[in-house]
């Protein structure tokens, strides 16, 4: 196989959009961390966006093919670390997630969520039928399904459904039919109740908190009524950079990460926040292009991973800080404050710009 041609090549569109979402993230984290204890967020921000742009560029001159020839050991690799994680992880927040690497905590879930793409991109690439049959799609779920279970016991419900989009958009693409979707549906809520079961005490409760905020105000449903109050006091024209007093005093929960988008609404109002979805829309409609480009199953299953992947996140993260879905930890790609979450955005975009650059070549 040929070596790709030179920068030109690359998405420059893609970048700049990327580029742009990552800007409107620097800013708003600066403006909820700047006057408190937690000043100086915004430029560690700015280091992992750096480094998740040496990454993507990295991987993305990796044949993606030898990185799908790897997807056994990347599996088996993926899985040991989860193991790991529960065994020796470092504890936070009542969850045990991260592991120390070079100073830094790592969130090896995110991580995972990158192998899983590549593993499921390869396994649907290799049916070559144009209906994808209930073997194939058990044996999808199985190697969806254990992972997702180690993610669960950390306890990281968030991390955990990122994983089943893909596994659905990917079985789809690859010939689901109709009848086996309607099984698994029919199956998902006959198990809900068992579900609901093993479901710590604070999700349960934020479940019931999203159904009814107010009959908790100042405890399970606080976070889901700040919220909600610093949205609707932005307006249309928003109270100005820095000056959102949800956001200014507090209010506003994990304001930097998981709420950024309350943060930004608050102080940039509804013009705001169409802005930051039309760049996610953009976002999302590039790399669907990209899969449309790809010169074989295998590139698209992967760029196609990656969309389901982000379009997920932004997703249920505009969801959860409206009221309209539970609270689930969802961080908001490239604006909310996180390195692991960074990082695994742009290894996920070098895999699709990796397709792009690969797309001509014999």
């Amino acid at each position: 196989m040929n070596e790709t041609t030179g920068t030109r090549d690359y998405d420059w569109w893609l970048l700049a959009i990327i580029a742009a979402i990552c800007a409107l993230g620097v800013v708003e984290i600066y403006s909820a961390t700047h006057g408190s204890a937690l000043v100086g967020m915004h430029t560690k921000q700015i280091r992992w966006l750096v480094i998740g742009f040496v990454l993507m560029f990295v991987l993305s001159r990796i044949d993606y093919h030898l990185i799908m020839d790897q997807a056994p050991v990347l599996y088996i690799v993926g899985i040991s670390a989860l193991v790991a994680v529960l065994l020796v992880g470092h504890t936070r927040f009542g969850a045990k997630r991260w592991i120390p690497v070079l100073g830094e905590f790592l969130q090896v879930s995110e991580l995972v969520k990158l192998i899983i793409i590549i593993v499921l991109a390869r396994f649907f690439a290799e049916v070559r039928t144009d209906e994808l049959s209930l073997q194939d799609l058990i044996k999808a779920g199985l190697l969806v399904g254990i992972p997702l279970v180690l993610i669960l016991k950390q306890p990281d419900l968030g991390t955990a459904l990122v994983l089943m989009p893909m596994l659905i958009v990917g079985a789809f693409l690859a010939g689901l039919q109709w009848r086996h979707a309607a099984v698994i549906i029919l199956i998902g809520v006959l198990m809900l109740p068992v579900g609901w079961h093993f479901l710590k005490p604070y999700q349960k409760e934020r479940v019931t908190s999203f159904l009814h905020p107010e009959e908790d105000a100042k405890g399970s449903g606080y976070q889901v009524l700040q919220s909600k109050i610093a949205v609707g006091s932005g307006g249309f024209w928003g109270k100005g950079f820095g000056n959102g007093s949800q956001n200014q005093l507090g209010y506003i929960p994990v304001r930097y990460s998981d709420f950024i988008m309350s943060a930004w609404a608050e102080e940039q109002g509804f013009k705001g926040v169409l802005l930051a979805l039309g760049l996610y829309m953009a976002l999302l409609l590039r790399l669907v292009q990209n899969a449309q480009r790809a010169k074989d199953r295998a590139g698209m299953f992967l760029v196609m991973g990656v969309t389901a992947a982000l379009g997920f996140h932004v997703l249920v993260n505009v969801a959860m800080v409206i009221g309209a879905m539970p609270v689930t930890g969802i961080p908001l790609p490239l604006m909310s404050y996180g390195g692991s979450a960074t990082l695994f955005v742009f290894l996920a975009i070098g895999l699709v710009m990796n397709v792009r650059l690969r797309r001509f070549v014999n």
